[in-house]
This record gives structure tokens, C-alpha cells and sequence, in this order.
């Protein structure tokens, strides 16, 4: 039996421009419940530990008042801060968008020391799917191997419009890459799975397995986060481009021997 529990990283950092309020913490179920109580209610009953929320500081109360009058006392509750400086060796001053979901990854860095998985705030993704990965994580595993736990396309449309999803390309259950569309949404006909961008579609067949950001990991994740932000930061000192936690992956994949288990 493993001597741990893993951890659960949620993603809540986001400025939920288009949604008008914080999203993150809008009440969606009759007890008041949002998303994120449905993930971590499913994660506690699969046997995850600790729930790390990475968020703006500005969000701090807001988050309090939602989740802790729920959770504390049942998992450890952590706050960690995203904002533009958070492990940045230079920051762009004009800048005022977060650098993206790789670099809330590493907003992280120092309060998680088990293997853990990651979600987003505002996805739902079932209890199964939280078994599945907790599975993987308390198995003896090494460092070079993380998870993907992967939703055939259909599962994941919206009928609220276009989204964005990762299309994942693997082999004998392995990820070899992920390609980032955008606007995916069922064809006019509702036959076909077409990818809208730059008003050319792009057609996804049925069946398709795409990333939901919900990924295993083991943390030494951390220390490669690091070497590749800094590297980031060096070479796209812009105000819009975002480091993207896929781009990490892939770049573990092809650069490092990495493995990553889709499931």
C-alpha cells in the first residue's frame, strides 16, 4: 500500500473576462455547490489528500468563502498565487495577463512534494475519471512517466458553441503529441466534427481522444517547469504569448525520453 495520498491541483487562476464575475466559484447546484466542489468531492471519495488552488490574490476571499465553510476539516486546503512575477526571472512591466496554465503549474512549485494530478476550475470531469488517475499515481512509478487521462470528442462538445480542445495522437496507449484546435463544434449537418479557425474548417473524426488538462504527475515535474519557463521568458517577452502546460509535455516527451500514459 502506498504511504501517500496524492494531491489534486486546481486551476483557478483564470481572469473570467467573457463570464463577466469569478467564475470559478458561481454557484451551479441547488445547495450552492460550483464545479470545483464536484471535482473535489470526487477526488476525497478516490482517495486524493490535498487540494492545492492556484489563484489570483485578489481572489483569495472569494474562494475562501466558497470553499472552506465545505471542505475544511474533511482535506487539507492550500492557496498558492498566480500573478505576473510568481517565478519569473523578468517580468514584462506592460504586461497584464497570466503567462497561461504551465506557468500555474509552477505557481505550485513547493507545496506539493507527492505525485498529483491537474485539473481545470471550470471543467467537469466524473468520479471515474479521478479513480482512474489515482490508480496510476499510488503505484510505484518513476519520474519519467506521467498520465493523461484522455475523453473521445463527443463527450466533450458543448451546444453553447465552439471550444478548444487537444487532440491527442498515441500509440500502444503512449502520447506521442498533442495539436491544440480551436472552435470545435458539430458541422452545420450535425454529421460531422469540424474545427473552425481562421474560417477554415478542419475536420476531427468521431472518436477522436482530446485533452481535457487533466493530467498525473510526479514532482519533479516542478524543476523541468522551471528550466523551460525561464526559457520561455527569455525568448517571448511579449504581452499575449502564454506558456501553455501541453507545450511542457511535449517538449518532455521529445526532449527527455518522457513517457505519458493515455487513459
Amino acid at each position: 500500500m502506498s504511504k501517500y495520498k496524492p494531491s489534486l491541483l486546481i486551476l483557478a487562476a483564470g481572469s473570467s473576462s467573457r463570464f463577466g464575475s469569478s467564475k470559478q466559484v458561481a454557484s451551479i447546484g441547488n445547495e450552492g455547490e460550483t464545479i470545483m466542489d464536484y471535482s473535489i468531492y470526487d477526488a476525497v471519495r478516490a482517495g486524493f489528500g490535498k487540494v492545492v488552488f492556484v489563484i489570483r490574490e485578489a481572489f483569495l476571499e472569494d474562494f475562501k468563502s466558497a470553499i472552506e465553510a465545505k471542505w475544511k476539516g474533511i482535506v487539507d486546503l492550500v492557496y498558492v498565487f498566480q500573478e505576473l512575477d510568481s517565478y519569473a526571472i523578468k517580468c514584462d512591466t506592460e504586461r497584464t495577463k497570466p503567462w497561461g496554465t504551465g506557468h500555474a503549474l509552477l505557481c505550485a512549485k513547493g507545496v506539493i512534494d507527492t505525485p498529483f494530478c491537474v485539473i481545470n476550475a471550470d471543467d467537469f470531469y466524473g468520479y471515474h475519471s479521478f479513480q482512474l488517475i489515482h490508480d496510476f499515481l499510488v503505484n510505484p512509478w518513476n519520474q519519467n512517466e506521467s498520465v493523461l487521462v484522455g475523453y473521445e470528442i463527443e463527450s466533450t462538445l458543448s451546444e453553447n458553441g465552439g471550444v478548444s480542445r487537444g487532440i491527442c495522437e498515441y500509440d500502444e496507449g503512449y502520447l506521442i503529441r498533442i495539436e491544440e484546435r480551436l472552435g470545435i463544434e458539430y458541422s452545420a449537418s450535425k454529421k460531422v466534427i469540424v474545427s473552425k479557425e481562421n474560417d477554415v474548417e478542419i475536420t476531427i473524426p468521431a472518436g477522436s481522444i482530446v485533452s481535457m488538462n487533466f493530467w498525473g504527475f510526479h514532482p519533479a515535474i516542478f524543476e523541468i517547469t522551471q528550466q523551460l519557463f525561464d526559457d520561455f521568458i527569455e525568448s517571448n517577452p511579449g504581452l499575449t504569448k502564454e506558456f501553455y502546460l501541453p507545450s511542457i509535455v511535449q517538449s518532455m516527451i521529445h526532449s527527455e525520453g518522457h513517457k505519458v500514459k493515455v487513459i
